[in-house]
């Protein structure tokens, strides 16, 4: 009985032309080879399973070929040819860097490299997985890597050239490898199959190449597998049942279940699939990659985007017709949601279903909102037409209304009172003589705008007097009913009495409810109100850039304490502490002079000892 070879193995490429896949990097080394331009040193990277270990030998057997073909491929029969086949090839030296990575094993290899070749030109190394190499080891290599001996080639492959140090990547040809598409998989795959006499459909096929994910050994391992449990007869239902393989028809069963807002079709597809065996996560991210096939189907332009069979491809084309493009985009937000939730939502499949149950409901003809549960007329299902006009105004007067935390900012301009009901005329506000009046403005928790101060506001004196301040107006959907309660409201003034410990607990107080604002607390901290008479007060501050802060917050401060002490008349003057004279500055031989006059025991000191003063 012969020996069974895998078909990684036995189908692994012996010339350029059998590499699959990557045509333009094979074309590149032919064209070296044939013109004779060799570097001594080149680096092959890419995926795993792309062929780079593959095309260093592959180039390793050319170069040394004794009578190439014409078209640049080793001829497979000359000495060096036949040594290289059957592995006794002293020209060709391969180390595995994840096992040999240390100092002493690149001190060996570069002792091999002063040995000239037997047969042929050149002696080639190849040094496969180079990233795992250690620091010193890449030190050790960088001189022999830059001049080696003119019959010395290095070949280095990785699958992680981030890796590798910047000093070895400056000394060799970088060449990229990339990820064989599934067409190419497919097609070499239909090609062993039949050197192989196993029956194979192209879907099955297809679904292969995919699971692949680019490589071609993982391919060929896969299809060994899938064709030992079929017997040698690859069918698409063998195929997926063998790797596990989510169907196609659900997901295409989902998209008819959102196209007509099915959500218990959907959630019963859905358990359908988790009786399998399938995990949700699984499952939402096939939903993803699905819903995107079909946006991608959808568009002419974008067919070469579709990676997977003929047959496959058409049936996406035919069913994306179906959905708006808007469908596609908010499905696929929607799935992209629900995989970066999955790992902390505390109940996956719910969170998996309602997603499912969102898609759905995408596609669900709009219904009018429904009414108010009571109507104006005392009725509860009897939508009423919203009138405009009355929500608005009912909606300013409430968001106006003075509440426990309205505070009175301070005005110096005067406000019209609402039109009365039987059509008079409306009569002008007279203009109040005190410092503030009584206006609704402003909540605690909102920050009012900073006063405008005068034109001339840059040379502002050390003496400052606040007795005008812009306030908020109020918005101009106001209705007579707000305009009335404020009138009534300024007619009743407050002017409670209230002492100095009054006025100073409210101070704290204000300072007590911004905790974390550091400047205003600091601020009013060290600038404390004292008494001028029964309603003004004054503060001391440091600069005049804490009376322009101060003037910022003056409208909240003030509403503030007016509603503490109840009284509507209190006003406050900000000054400027003076400064005194300059403090002088003492040099050390004034010092020591100073200290002399006021003590004669220094003095007499400074003679005996025959000091001097610098």
């Amino acid at each position: 009985m012969e020996q069974y070879i895998v078909s990684a193995r036995k189908y692994r490429p012996t010339t350029f032309k059998n590499v699959v896949g990557q045509q333009a990097l094979t074309h590149t080394l032919k064209s070296a080879i044939d013109s004779g331009h060799l570097a001594h040193a080149y680096l092959f990277c890419g995926p795993r399973g792309v062929g780079k270990t593959s095309c260093a030998r592959i180039f390793a057997k050319t170069i040394n070929c004794l009578h190439p073909t014409a078209d640049g491929e080793a001829c497979n029969e000359c000495e060096s040819c036949m040594a290289f086949n059957e592995q006794r090839s002293l020209n060709i030296v391969e180390l595995d860097a994840a096992s040999n990575n240390s100092v002493d094993d690149i001190r060996n290899l570069i002792e091999q490299v002063r040995i000239p070749p037997q047969i042929g030109k050149y002696r080639v190394f190849i040094i496969d997985e180079v990233h795992m190499l250690s620091t010193a080891a890449f030190n050790a290599f960088l001189k022999t890597l830059e001049e080696p001996p003119a019959h010395a080639i290095f070949i280095l492959a990785t699958t992680e050239k981030h890796k590798i140090i910047p000093t070895i990547l400056s000394r060799c040809q970088i060449y990229d490898f990339s990820r064989i598409t599934i067409a190419d998989i497919a097609a070499q795959l239909k090609y062993i199959a039949s050197n192989e006499g196993i029956n194979a459909e192209p879907a099955a096929l297809n679904i292969i190449a995919q699971k692949a994910d680019g490589a071609m050994r993982d391919a060929l391992s896969i299809f060994d597998q899938v064709a030992a449990s079929s017997g040698g007869n690859i069918t698409y239902a063998s195929t997926i049942e063998n790797l596990n393989v989510l169907d196609h028809d659900y997901y295409f069963r989902l998209m008819e279940a959102f196209r007509t807002s099915n959500v218990p079709e959907a959630l019963l597809i859905y358990k359908e699939i988790r009786d399998k065996g399938f995990d949700s996560l699984f499952f939402i991210n096939g939903l993803a990659k699905h819903i995107r096939d079909m946006m991608v189907a959808s568009t002419p332009q974008t067919h070469k985007l579709l990676d997977m069979g003929e047959e496959v491809a058409a049936r996406f084309i035919n069913e994306s017709v179906k959905f708006h493009p808007k469908f596609y985009y908010l499905a696929m937000d929607l799935c992209n949601s629900c995989d970066l939730n999955y790992r902390t939502a505390a109940n996956k499949q719910f969170l998996v279903e309602l997603t499912l149950i969102k898609i759905c409901r995408l596609l669900e003809p709009k219904s009018p909102s429904p009414g108010p549960e009571t109507g104006g007329n005392g009725t509860g299902n009897k939508q009423q037409t919203p009138n405009t006009t009355g929500s608005a105004t009912q909606q300013t007067a409430s968001a106006t209304k003075p509440t426990a935390q309205t505070s009175y900012a301070p005005t110096a301009h005067t406000q019209p009172t609402a039109q009365p009901s039987n059509n008079a005329p409306v009569t002008q506000q007279q203009p109040v003589s005190t410092h503030f009046s009584t206006e609704p403005a402003v909540t605690y928790s909102q920050r009012p705008k900073p006063a405008q101060t005068a034109p001339n506001a840059a040379n502002i004196p050390p003496r400052i007097l606040i007795n005008n301040i812009d306030t908020p107006k109020p918005s101009t959907s106001n209705t007579s009913e707000m305009s009335s309660a404020s009138t009534q409201h300024r007619a009743t003034r407050r002017n409670e009495t209230f002492t100095d410990e009054q006025m100073l607990e409210a101070w704290n107080d204000y300072i007590a409810t911004h905790p974390r604002e550091q400047v205003i607390v600091n601020t009013m901290r060290t600038a404390l109100p004292q008494k001028v008479n029964d309603t003004l007060y004054e503060i001391y501050v440091d600069n005049i850039g804490q009376v322009e802060f101060i003037k910022t917050r003056l409208t909240e401060i003030m509403a503030f304490l007016r509603d503490k002490l109840a009284n509507d008349m209190v006003a406050l003057e900000i000054k400027v502490k003076e400064s005194g004279p300059a403090p002088k500055y003492w040099s050390p031989r004034e010092i020591a002079e100073d200290l002399a006059k006021r003590n004669p025991d220094i003095k007499r000191l400074i003679v005996e000892l025959g000091l001097g003063l610098a």
